[in-house]
C-alpha cells in the first residue's frame, strides 16, 4: 500500500516537461519548427508578388488570377485535416518532415512551368504540404514547452511567419521585377525547404507525450531526459500516464468537446478569410489604385514590416491577458484598421492602416495558434488542430475567389467593411465559446 502511495506522488512525464525551465532544448525546437514556417510563410508570400507578375506576363483573366491564389489552399485544406490524423498516428516530427518535403519539392517544379495548368497542380501539391505542417508544428512545440510560457512560445513560433513573409516582400521586391524569369528564381528559392527536411527530421525531439500514448515509454524518457539534462536538472522517476480510452477524431464533436471545436471552427474561417482575401490580393489592390509593380511592391513589404511586434505585443499578453481576450482584442483591432484601410485614399493613410492591419491580424493569428492545440486531449490534439485549419482553408480558398467579384460589384470600401466584420465574428466567437487555459496543463487522454 506504502508503494502505492509512493507511486502516486511521483510525476507523469508530461508533468516533468511542464515544470521545466527553459533551456537550449527548446531554442532548437523553436528555432527548428520556426525555420520550417518561415518557409512555408515564404511561399504562402510568394504567390502573391508572383501572381501579380505571371497574371501580366501570360495576359491572366481575373478569374484565372484567382484560381492561381486560391489553388494553393485548396490544398491546403486537405493538408490540414489529413495532416493532424497522420501526426496522430505516426507522430509530430516525421509529418512535419514530410510537408516540407512535399511543399519544397513543389515548389520548385514551379519554376520549371510554362503553362497555367501545370502550374495550378503545382500549387495544389504545395497547398498539401503547406496546410499539413503548420498544425503539426504549433501542436509539437506545444506539447514540448514549459506550461508557464506554452502559449508564448507558440505565438512566437507563429512570428516567423512574419520573417517568412517579409522574405517573400524582398523577393517580390528585389528578384520578381528584374527580368521576365524573376518570379521563376523566386520558386527557385522554394527548393529550400526539401533540404532542410531532412535536417528537421533527424534532428528534432518527438513530442514524449505522443510517444508515451503510443506505447514507446522508453523513447519518450529519453527526450524528457535530454530536457532535463539541458536544464542541469536531475533525472525523476516518473507515474505512468493513466489509463483513457482511446479518443478518435469523432471526439471533437462529443458533449464535452463540441462546443470549443464550434468556437474555434469559426475563428478559423473568419481569420482566414479576411486575412488572406487582404494580404494575397494586397499587391494587385495596390496596383489597381495606379501604383506601378515596384511601388505596389515596395509597400506592401512595408505593411509587412509591422507584422513582427504584432507578434510581439500577443507573446506577453497571452500569459498576461490569457488566451481568449487576447485573441478577441486583436481581432477587433484587425476589424477596425481593416476598415479605414478600405477608405484610405492618400499613400499616407493606406501605409498607416495597412501597417495596422497587419499588426492586429497576425498578432490574433499568433494568439489563435497558441490557443487550438490546448483545447484538445493528447491523442486528438493534432487531429483538432488541422480540422480547425482545414476548416478555415475553406474561407482561404473562397476569399481571394470573391474579391474580384465583390470589388467589381461594389469597391474597395466595401470589401473591407466586409472583411471587418468577418474579423468581429471571430472575436465573438473566441471569447464566448473558447475555454481559457492560460497557466493549465495540457489534458493528457
Amino acid at each position: 500500500m506504502a508503494s502505492t502511495v509512493t507511486d502516486q506522488r511521483l510525476p507523469t512525464r508530461p508533468e516533468r516537461m511542464g515544470r521545466l525551465p527553459y533551456t537550449r532544448q527548446h531554442t532548437r525546437v523553436l528555432l527548428g519548427s520556426g525555420a520550417g514556417w518561415a518557409l512555408d510563410a515564404m511561399d504562402v508570400g510568394l504567390i502573391s508578388f508572383v501572381g501579380l507578375a505571371i497574371a501580366t506576363q501570360w495576359e491572366l483573366t481575373p478569374t484565372e488570377q484567382s484560381w492561381l491564389l486560391s489553388i494553393g489552399f485548396v490544398g491546403m485544406a486537405l493538408g490540414a485535416t489529413f495532416g493532424g490524423m497522420l501526426a496522430d498516428r505516426y507522430g509530430r516530427r516525421t509529418v512535419f518532415a514530410l510537408t516540407l518535403l512535399v511543399y519544397g519539392l513543389a515548389t520548385g517544379a514551379s519554376a520549371l512551368v510554362n503553362g497555367l495548368a501545370v502550374l495550378l497542380v503545382l500549387r495544389f501539391l504545395v497547398g498539401i504540404g503547406l496546410g499539413a505542417e503548420l498544425p503539426v508544428a504549433s501542436t509539437l512545440v506545444s506539447e514540448l514547452s514549459p506550461t508557464r510560457i506554452r502559449g508564448r512560445l507558440v505565438v512566437i513560433l507563429e512570428s516567423f511567419w512574419a520573417v517568412g513573409w517579409i522574405l517573400a516582400a524582398l523577393i517580390g521586391y528585389f528578384v520578381v521585377p528584374t527580368s521576365d524569369a524573376g518570379w521563376r528564381w523566386a520558386f527557385a528559392v522554394g527548393l529550400i525547404p526539401a533540404v532542410y527536411a531532412v535536417v528537421i527530421r533527424w534532428g528534432m525531439p518527438e513530442s514524449p507525450l505522443f510517444l508515451e500514448r503510443r506505447g514507446r515509454e522508453d523513447e519518450a524518457e529519453q527526450v524528457v531526459r535530454s530536457f532535463e539534462e539541458s536544464a542541469g536538472l536531475p533525472h525523476e522517476q516518473s507515474r505512468p500516464l493513466p489509463a483513457a480510452p482511446a479518443k478518435t477524431p469523432g471526439a471533437l464533436w462529443s458533449a464535452a468537446y463540441r462546443v470549443r471545436t464550434a468556437g474555434i471552427w469559426l475563428v478559423w474561417f473568419c481569420v482566414n478569410f479576411s486575412y488572406y482575401g487582404a494580404f494575397i490580393w494586397l499587391p494587385t489592390l495596390l496596383y489597381a489604385q495606379g501604383f506601378d509593380l515596384v511601388r505596389s511592391f515596395g509597400y506592401t513589404l512595408v505593411i509587412t514590416l509591422a507584422q513582427l511586434p504584432g507578434y510581439a505585443v500577443a507573446a506577453v499578453l497571452v500569459e498576461v491577458w490569457g488566451r481568449r481576450a487576447t485573441l478577441a482584442t486583436f481581432l477587433l483591432g484587425s476589424a477596425v484598421s481593416a476598415v479605414f484601410f478600405g477608405i484610405s485614399g492618400e499613400v499616407w493613410q493606406i501605409i498607416a492602416a495597412g501597417c495596422a492591419m497587419s499588426f492586429f491580424n497576425l498578432g490574433a493569428w499568433g494568439a489563435l495558434y497558441a490557443v487550438t492545440p490546448e483545447i484538445y486531449p493528447t491523442s486528438v490534439r493534432a487531429s483538432g488542430a488541422g480540422a480547425a485549419a482545414g476548416f478555415g482553408r475553406i474561407a482561404s480558398i473562397a476569399a481571394p475567389l470573391l474579391v474580384p467579384a465583390i470589388l467589381a460589384a461594389w469597391g474597395n470600401a466595401v470589401l473591407f467593411v466586409i472583411f471587418g466584420a468577418a474579423f468581429v465574428v471571430g472575436a465573438l466567437a473566441a471569447y464566448l465559446l473558447l475555454p481559457e487555459q492560460t497557466g493549465d496543463a495540457l489534458e493528457m487522454s
